[in-house]
């Protein structure tokens, strides 16, 4: 499960963030997770029961915010939520297209105290 060792690694960001701040207890936790990250949010949150033992998040919150995923198709200079794995564009079926948003992990939001 590498979601754990993903989670240690953002949650050391966030406590060395709300140190830096003069915090001394974390009580929520934000984050913003892209449907094609590859990451799965019921694992991050069974990681981050885990990983926040012993810190100063031990009674911290998660919430994940999921980032659904949009695509760009250059060919047809338009934007769409792809409908496969593929993110087949569905108006010139063009399988080479960019994803726009969806891949986020990242840090958004700590409540401190």
């Amino acid at each position: 499960m590498h979601e754990v060792g993903m989670m240690q690694n953002l949650l050391n960001s966030a406590i060395e963030l709300a140190k830096q701040g003069g915090a001394e207890h974390i009580r929520l936790v934000q984050m913003r997770v892209g449907e094609a990250s590859g990451v799965i949010p019921e694992s991050l949150e069974l990681a981050f029961d885990v990983v926040k033992q012993g810190t100063i998040a031990a009674a911290a919150q998660l919430q994940i915010d999921r980032i659904p995923t949009v695509c760009y198709c250059a060919q047809c200079n338009v934007e769409f939520v792809p409908t496969d794995l593929l993110n087949e564009c569905p108006h010139c079926h063009q399988i080479n297209t960019e994803v726009k948003h969806g891949k986020e992990f990242e840090l958004e939001f700590l409540e401190v105290l």
